[in-house]
């Protein structure tokens, strides 16, 4: 555990608070926020936010508190503009600090202007949305579940968030998915409008009606087939693929013994050859009328 004293950093509506060995960590994320810091469909946010970086895990857990997901590097407080996340010690599967300080950033953005409007899928798939993670549709691609027991609907993706690493893994892409399908209704405005009917209405559905011009119900029921039929069968393959890959690495060696066995028996099978054909050429050549015999 550290005792060195804590250094604050401001960079414009950012302070950063973290211990001297994430100095640098704090200053360049600070600096990547400021750069980048408007999100789709959203006005340019305002508010104060603070930046704990923690400098181990414990740490972490600690100031996150009993909420904290055993497979999260960062949390976000948005009622209180403050935001948690791991420093320098954070495992290789904590991602990119600056991608997952402008994730937790998108949900204090989200909530400065829509307060607690938005359920849990929407919240956490817009942060994954206004991050650009991408990589989220690697997780649907590799699902077959998606084929085998279908998409789930979206007011049942947030039980997803508390079902554990993998499954939470599979919320965050699918409601990564929710909300890039639903920008992609208004290729122009994308989000913009939407939000806008959301915070007039308080209604998600009445808001998607005003925005889109169809129902949520009818949004959700071709996002769920088209979910399901675009990664899918991708799932299908790489399960396949994987499959096939497991099977030839067990086979393989049985394989690559039958193949020298073929060979030694087929080496045996000449030797043999050449053993008749010498003691045929022996016999043949002990016979009086040999010099008027085709011998070879």
């Amino acid at each position: 555990m550290t005792t060195s004293a804590t250094v604050r950093v401001d960079h414009g509506r950012f302070t950063a608070v973290a211990y001297p060995g994430d100095v640098s960590l704090a200053r360049s994320l600070l600096d990547d926020a400021a750069e980048r810091d408007t999100f789709p469909g959203l006005p340019r946010p305002r508010r104060h936010v603070v930046l704990l970086i923690a400098p181990d895990a414990a740490h972490f857990r600690a100031w996150g508190g009993p909420g904290a997901p055993e497979w999260g590097s960062a949390l976000a407080f948005p009622a209180t503009g403050r935001v948690l996340m791991q420093g320098h010690r954070a495992g290789s599967d904590a991602g990119d600090p600056r991608a997952v300080f402008r994730h937790e950033l998108a949900h204090v953005a989200l909530h400065e202007q829509l307060g607690e409007l938005p359920p849990r899928w929407f919240d956490e798939g817009y942060a994954g949305y206004a991050a650009g993670e991408w990589g989220r549709d690697d997780v649907l691609a590799a699902n077959v579940a998606l084929l085998t027991r279908g998409v789930p609907a979206l007011d049942s993706l947030d039980l997803l968030f508390e079902g554990g690493g993998a499954a939470a893994q599979d919320g965050y892409a699918l409601a990564y998915r929710a909300v890039a399908d639903l920008a992609a209704e208004d290729p122009e405005r994308g989000l913009t409008g939407f939000f806008a009917a959301w915070r007039e209405t308080g209604r998600f559905d009445a808001a998607v009606r005003a925005a889109y011009g169809l129902t949520a119900a009818q949004f959700e029921a071709a996002w769920r087939a088209r979910t399901r039929r675009r990664y899918g069968v991708l799932a299908v393959g790489a399960n396949v693929s994987l499959v096939t890959s497991v099977a030839l690495l067990v086979l393989a060696p049985f394989w690559l013994e039958r193949r020298r066995r073929d060979r030694a028996r087929l080496a045996a099978m000449r030797a043999a050859d050449a053993a008749e054909d010498a003691r045929a050429y022996a016999l043949a050549a002990s016979d009086p009328l040999a010099p008027f015999l085709d011998l070879p």
